[in-house]
């Protein structure tokens, strides 16, 4: 899935499109799904173009719904801290970390964790109505099991990620974002909230999700996960 296919096809024909993938610290390594994402942000820094990646300090705090059946477990600072260094050393396998095109790795605890709770509302809640939130497939999905529901934590969850991608757009000149096709919510947010605050045009992309036989989702949440770190 693309966002505004051709005008981003445009755009990289006329030159650098600086992209972003996010990466959940819930774990000590990435997992096989991972690899798909981390693959398009190898093919991007090849073409010569400036790629990020972003440890989920903060949003790992929080726990991502999209294509999640019931709240994750919250984890403790430390152990987060812990798998942001782990998945640091991993990506360095994989992405060239110096030279022209030399790639970051950025947490967006740091951006993020210092806003106060007036300073979100009164900067990124205003730009989102609850009617867009709710008509997000995530949020749907948990909004017609009456047993599981979505709790007011989760439901922010969209609103930090698209901050994410404005944050990054303002200080890294990001213009793309990337993920599984489980993100494209999340990441059409993003879309919108940079539109909004810097009346700028960015792109969205997503991969198939990894799946076993039966279509299930290769991951952590569904226990399955295939680790990258043996």
């Amino acid at each position: 899935q693309i966002t505004h296919q051709e005008p981003f096809a445009n755009a990289l024909t006329a030159g650098q499109v600086p992209l972003y993938c996010g990466f959940d610290p819930t774990a000590k390594s990435l997992h096989l799904g991972n690899l798909i994402p981390v693959m398009q942000l190898v093919h991007f820094q090849r073409a010569g173009n400036k790629v990020v990646g972003v440890v989920g300090g903060a949003t790992g705090s929080i726990g991502d719904p999209s294509g999640k059946d019931s709240e994750r477990p919250l984890l403790d600072a430390d152990t987060i801290a812990e798998n942001c260094d782990r998945i640091r050393g991993q990506l360095a396998r994989y992405l060239d970390f110096e030279g022209p095109y030399a790639a970051k790795l950025l947490n967006n605890a740091d951006w993020i964790g210092p806003k106060s709770y007036i300073d979100w509302l009164r900067e990124v809640g205003k730009h989102f109505t609850v009617n867009s939130m709710i008509a997000k497939e995530s949020v749907k999905r948990r909004l017609q099991n009456r047993e599981q529901g979505i709790t007011y934590t989760e439901f922010s969850y969209m609103m930090l990620q698209a901050y994410d991608f404005y944050h990054l757009h303002e200080t890294e000149g990001v213009r793309a974002q990337t993920g599984g096709n489980d993100q494209w919510g999340n990441i059409t947010a993003g879309v919108d909230l940079v539109h909004k605050k810097a009346g700028k045009q960015v792109f969205g992309l997503t991969a198939p999700l990894l799946t076993t036989a039966s279509g299930e989702k290769f991951g952590k949440s569904a226990g399955n996960a295939v680790f990258l770190d043996p």
